[in-house]
């Protein structure tokens, strides 16, 4: 129980700092008062199943995730709903990666599923993301079939 206490009121102020919001502010969405929010960012109470559901809601986190996600032990702050952070991988010789076993699960992502590659090489925002096939062509329609076909 003590850790779901810490657990909620790290992931709240983390939440409400990123938002920029105050703690009245924060209060009046979900209709109750400033001390509550205080006392449930400092540890010093719980809201209530219903309190919670809203949280989530405001801050778009899973209600699973607000109560028992760890930045501490994850070494990471909370993220949006259905967002990862999965961890490192290191690229071999020839260019291979392995996807860690938690992503694989989460993503359901079987041995011969075609991923797509893309990447950004500008400075500032440099890297690669991994997107399924088939949700990338549900994003892009027709526009990139000769890729695949060619």
């Amino acid at each position: 129980m003590n850790n779901s206490k810490n657990n909620i009121a790290a992931n709240l102020r983390y939440l409400r700092a990123r938002r920029r919001l105050s703690q009245e502010e924060v209060a009046e969405k979900i209709g109750v008062t400033r001390q509550a929010i205080a006392k449930w960012e400092n540890g010093d109470s719980l809201p209530d199943i219903l309190n919670c559901e809203a949280l989530a809601d405001l801050f778009d986190v899973s209600l699973s995730d607000l109560v028992r996600y760890d930045p501490e032990q994850k070494g990471v702050p909370i993220g949006p709903k259905n967002k990862h952070i999965f961890g490192t991988v290191t690229i071999g010789e020839r260019g291979q990666i392995v996807l860690p076993k938690n992503a694989r699960d989460t993503l359901k992502l079987q041995p011969g599923d075609t991923l797509v590659v893309l990447g950004d090489s500008s400075p500032a925002t440099a890297g690669i993301a991994l997107v399924s096939s088939n949700a990338f062509l549900r994003m892009t329609g027709d526009t990139v079939d000769v890729f695949f076909q060619g």
